[in-house]
């Protein structure tokens, strides 16, 4: 039961980590306002994560491709660390 509640808890995180980075794709196509508090908590939750990635892969012609790869790799962190929790607990 413990088990089962530390995994969910572990994807749930995963995958609003994920849909933040979605939203923040979003955000780059429209005009916003970066101080309004809800856009800046998605910026400031996002660029640590984001910010090794944008240097990894620059964009090419105006097009930010380190989104796809942030997102890949969190898919396959969530992966991992679900299979450890799987094999210890």
């Amino acid at each position: 039961m413990v088990a089962a509640n530390i995994i969910l808890f572990v994807n749930l995180a995963f995958q609003l980590l994920i849909y933040l980075v979605i939203g923040r794709c979003i955000l780059s196509f429209i005009k916003h306002n970066p101080y309004q508090p809800v856009i800046k908590f998605i910026y400031d939750i996002t660029e640590p994560i984001m910010a090794p990635f944008k240097k990894l892969i620059p964009a090419a012609g105006g097009v930010d491709f380190s989104p796809i790869l942030v997102v890949l790799a969190l898919s396959l962190a969530q992966k991992l660390i679900n299979d450890l929790l799987l094999m210890f607990l």
